[in-house]
């Protein structure tokens, strides 16, 4: 149940259209009301932000009344709990990643598949019983084509990668980036279980994956957190242009089989 310190009722009948949620470096959007979740995972603090005459939810991933949550203590069950409370079925979720194939610093990825080379994450909201979700096509391939779209109205070109997912939240070592490459394209610490619990819940989820850095042994490259943060600072304004132009651009209708990704799971 969401609620809002002035006016509960009000935010529990929002409509929104879509999720964003925020990476680091993407704590705050413009005109933004906060609101809160309760969940059975905690409480999510999250902001209603209108774009183009939409309502869009917005979670800062690793914002925490401490201060930034690293990678392997975000609280991924209770964000994907309460989009789904709030009664929304699409997420964009913003993600930084290492390159292990040479993308360009700064350049947009948006993931197809996923490797995921975590150990400590609980990763499902199933602990109890035995459902098999479909992860056949993890990200969902309709918000994939949208956004897709609307990079090369805007002269953007992207990639289709596969993510590999690390514990963190230090970085890879070169040995183990070398392994990596083989079976994927980029790395980052945020995306499992993300990904698999917006699956569990049936959402259309789709990751915009900013390419902050050469991984580590990728031209001699020694990744640095303060790299991380200048790149996404370059590139703030025009993530925030994105998201405008997928909340104007974002259909009315589901055409994809995310709300099937249970179907037949069940033993």
């Amino acid at each position: 149940m969401a609620r809002n310190t002035s006016d509960q009722e009000c935010i529990t009948n929002v409509d929104f259209s879509f999720a964003v949620i925020g990476g680091v470096g993407f704590s705050h959007l413009d005109g933004q009301s906060s609101i809160t979740v309760k969940t059975d995972f905690g409480v999510i603090e999250a902001s209603v932000v209108k774009m183009e005459s939409r309502n869009i939810l917005f979670i800062p991933r690793h914002a925490g009344d401490t201060g930034h949550v690293p990678p392997h203590k975000i609280n991924y069950h209770g964000l994907i709990m309460a989009i789904k409370q709030l009664g929304i079925s699409r997420v964009i979720s913003i993600n930084s990643v290492g390159t292990m194939h040479g993308h360009t610093i700064g350049s947009i990825v948006l993931p197809y598949d996923f490797i995921d080379f975590t150990s400590k994450r609980p990763s499902t909201f199933f602990e109890n019983e035995t459902v098999h979700v479909d992860m056949s096509e993890p990200y969902c391939p309709q918000l994939r084509s949208l956004i897709r779209s609307i990079l090369k109205e805007k002269g953007v070109e992207t990639g289709d990668v596969i993510y590999a997912c690390t514990e963190g939240p230090r970085f890879e070592t070169k040995a183990e980036i070398r392994m990596l490459s083989n079976f994927a394209d980029v790395v980052g610490m945020t995306g499992v279980p993300e990904v698999v619990l917006a699956k569990e819940m049936q959402l259309c989820y789709a990751s915009l994956c900013l390419v902050t850095n050469m991984a580590s042994g990728i031209e001699s490259a020694r990744p640095t957190a303060t790299e991380v943060l200048d790149t996404l600072a370059t590139r703030k304004e025009f993530i925030f242009e994105l998201l405008r132009s997928i909340a104007s651009g974002m259909p009315s209708k589901r055409k994809c089989h995310c709300n099937n990704a249970i179907e037949d799971g069940t033993l």
